[in-house]
């Protein structure tokens, strides 16, 4: 029976779906199987989709991979894991997570494509580390945790296209892009009732708006413990592939994308917001705040810190650059978040979309074949990651989310290299 999307998103955020492992099978028992579903014609026109525009979706991607961070329990297995806790073993995750997703789109998804093999192997691992997390004591990695991170990859770039420049797309071009991370999503082991991707992009559009809603917004407002340190060491592992990617700006916009309160950067959206705070004022003075969690639903999930959250005042949203959240930004992170906009700008032209997605196909090459900053940094031969070894592990433990509200300092080469990259 096909649930209607109230019944879905009731169905996955339940405790059920929150303590159901994403395999019952053993590691060594995996075997997969098309879902009964697949439409292979529809399937690689996503992978054409993606071709496309591949620059804007690996950028919505990036995004949403720190939009995940901010799922407790996600964090939580991250965090058990020791394999992503450092800047060099998180350079190794998360290139190897990139390099994953790429075999999906490049080859044809049968037995014994790459693709096939990288799909068995993330399916094996996300077992393992259940089994781990579970010995652990933290739970396993459950249906919801695989729905919830497959979010991130798709959910901002089919709710925001326009912010990463993809206009002019017809319906069926969304709905093979959807049908695509169906399919990824059940052969990672999603039970059709917990996978976001439903049968049409309608529907997907409705569950992805929701979760953004009750999931997203409020964890990137209240972020869980740890979520500062495991976001930032992967946004500083991957500058080795990616010197343009800047942290604070990065994590700003994943913010800003997900509707958190305060985080603006236009004047039409501080104007916007400005109005906002005065309706919510009502009767009241001007210089009275506002409660965050008045403009943001109750978390549906739980774990997220018992903490309040700060006031907002009409006053602060006069001026851009008074933005509490705006005005922390240093010159250079506020280059980097602008320029994004611009580059979105352009890529919305077809010269523009030409130009980047050559620029990220070269990239893309030099991070299988010629990673030379990781070089600099962790060696020639750490530098080069394997997609079917599994990552290593280390001992670093992760600072709490205050050791990171101290002064930044960006080192003068990455500066430079992030400037003119």
């Amino acid at each position: 029976m096909e649930l209607s999307v109230d019944q879905f998103i009731d169905g996955l955020l339940t405790k059920e779906a929150a303590e159901r492992p994403s395999d019952s099978a053993k590691p060594e028992d995996i075997k997969l199987e098309l879902p009964p579903w697949y439409d292979e014609k529809l399937f690689n026109k996503g992978r054409s989709f993606y071709w496309s525009n591949c620059f804007s979706l690996a950028t919505s991607m990036f995004i949403g991979l720190i939009a995940v961070f901010s799922i407790p329990s996600i964090l939580r297995v991250l965090v058990g894991s020791q394999r992503s806790s450092s800047c060099f073993t998180a350079y190794r995750r998360y290139l190897s997570t990139m390099l994953h997703t790429t075999a999906w789109f490049q080859h044809e998804l049968r037995p014994p494509t790459e693709s096939w093999k990288s799909l068995e192997a993330v399916r094996t691992r996300h077992a393992r580390a259940s089994r781990a997390s579970c010995l652990r004591g933290g739970g396993p990695v459950s249906q919801r945790d695989i729905a919830l991170t497959q979010f991130g990859f798709l959910g901002f770039a089919v709710l925001r296209p326009t912010k990463f420049g993809l206009r002019g797309f017809s319906e069926d071009d969304w709905e093979a892009y959807n049908h695509f991370w169906r399919v990824i999503g059940y052969m990672i082991g999603l039970e059709d009732r917990y996978n976001i991707c439903r049968k049409n992009i309608h529907e997907t559009r409705q569950v992805l708006q929701i979760l953004l809603d009750r999931v997203f917004t409020p964890c990137l407002t209240n972020v869980p413990e740890h979520f500062e340190h495991m976001s930032r060491v992967m946004i500083d592992g991957l500058w080795s592939v990616n010197p343009t990617v800047n942290t604070e700006a990065a994590l700003y916009y994943t913010k800003y994308m997900a509707n958190v309160p305060g985080y603006v950067y236009t004047e039409e959206e501080r104007i916007a917001f400005q109005i906002k705070l005065k309706g919510l004022l009502k009767d009241q003075p001007i210089d009275c705040g506002i409660r965050t969690e008045d403009l943001i639903e109750k978390p549906a999930i739980e774990g997220l810190p018992d903490t309040p959250l700060p006031l907002l005042y009409y006053k602060d949203y006069d001026v851009l650059d008074n933005v509490p959240t705006y005005k922390n930004l240093t010159w250079f992170e506020r280059y980097k978040l602008n320029s994004n906009t611009l580059f979105m700008q352009l890529y919305s032209t077809n010269l523009g979309r030409i130009y980047f997605n050559l620029n990220y196909l070269w990239s893309l090459l030099l991070m299988k074949y010629f990673p030379y900053l990781a070089f600099y940094r962790f060696g020639i031969k750490q530098s080069f990651v394997n997609i079917f070894v599994e990552d290593p592990k280390d001992e670093t433990k992760p600072k709490p989310n205050s050791e990171y509200q101290k002064v930044r300092i960006l080192p003068w080469y990455k500066q430079i290299l992030a400037f003119f990259w």
